[in-house]
């Protein structure tokens, strides 16, 4: 099983999950984060200055699944949360050791 997290624009949050959807995943966490890192320049900055700030609005969407779904997902959000801009984002794919269902007692794969 592995666990992707994916920090992307907030307003590409609403895209990405319905591109998750549309191919069949359902359990998928969506948390509002602020982000520090990629400081937009004012000179070379496509926004105005008042926009330009020390900590961004970004959305992390995380979802657990099988160890084969991981590059359909992955490929998914990548190319929904794509802009061609700096700051996209970046998603990180880590090994799950164990899944739980709390009402079943589901354990692995079948708590997903």
């Amino acid at each position: 099983m592995k666990e992707i997290k994916a920090y992307i624009r907030c307003q590409k949050a609403e895209e990405v999950i319905e591109a998750l959807e549309n191919i069949g995943i359902k359990g998928i966490t969506l948390i509002d984060v602020m982000g520090v890192g990629q400081l937009a320049d004012p000179h070379s900055s496509k926004y105005s200055f008042e926009c330009v700030k020390k900590y961004s609005d970004v959305a992390k969407v995380e979802v657990a699944c099988r160890d084969e779904d991981v590059h359909k997902i992955v490929e998914a959000i990548r190319k929904t949360a794509y802009t061609g801009m700096k700051g996209d984002g970046i998603i990180f794919v880590t090994s799950l050791e164990m899944a739980v269902k709390i009402k079943s007692g589901a354990i692995g794969e079948d708590a997903l």
